[in-house]
């Protein structure tokens, strides 16, 4: 059992809760309750404006992302071109729920982009992540798929994936950015709670 409850809009935990550091575990089959999950993270995704939402980011270690990502569009609304064949493919389904999502390979290209997460409000930094990615994932409600993703997508997908083995994206950034908005995180850290919790950093301090 989920135990999700009822509630359509479910509680997105914050920075400084021990559940965003947990690895998800697999979800072993397609049931009715997984599809009435799925509804409730694009639901909940939606109610928070944001344009991805994993399980973990609600309590629930099960390997889940809920993505709604636009292809990019100039400012008369077109669609730049050329898209990748992951954008082609999967922005006309939006909103999707990838099921067991794995990033097969990435791009040796990089690129830093600034980023935003409903599990740190209002807080945006930049982030260097490998430009595009190989995803390979079942949708929930359509086939396995095997694809290069690039653009929006691709960081996008980086990020959710991030989160289900344990990683929130703060983690990711580098000096003096991380300093910059540390005094923001500690005020979020402050109100979970939890007096213990330190920001374990993934990239080099500065000296």
């Amino acid at each position: 059992m989920l135990n999700t409850g009822k509630k359509k809009i479910l509680t997105v935990r914050t920075l400084g809760d021990n559940v965003l550091h947990a690895k998800a575990k697999m979800v072993s089959g397609v049931d009715d309750e997984i599809r009435e999950f799925g509804t409730k993270l694009i639901e909940t995704m939606y109610a928070k404006d944001g344009i991805g939402l994993a399980a973990t980011q609600v309590g629930v270690p099960l390997r889940m992302v809920a993505l709604h990502v636009d292809p990019p569009t100039d400012k008369a609304g077109n669609v730049i071109m050329p898209l990748s064949p992951g954008e082609t493919e999967l922005c006309p389904k939006m909103p999707l729920v990838l099921i067991n999502p794995e990033i097969v390979s990435f791009s040796r290209a990089l690129e830093t982009c600034e980023e935003g997460c409903l599990s740190v409000p209002k807080i945006y930094a930049p982030v260097e992540r490998p430009v595009s990615v190989v995803l390979k994932a079942q949708l929930l409600d359509g086939p396995p798929v095997l694809l290069d993703c690039g653009g929006l997508l691709a960081r996008a997908i980086q990020h959710e994936l991030d989160h289900l083995d344990g990683v929130v994206f703060v983690q990711r950034v580098k000096s003096p950015d991380f300093e910059e908005i540390l005094p923001a995180l500690e005020k979020i850290i402050r109100k979970s709670g939890n007096k213990n919790y330190t920001i374990k950093r993934l990239v080099a301090e500065s000296a």
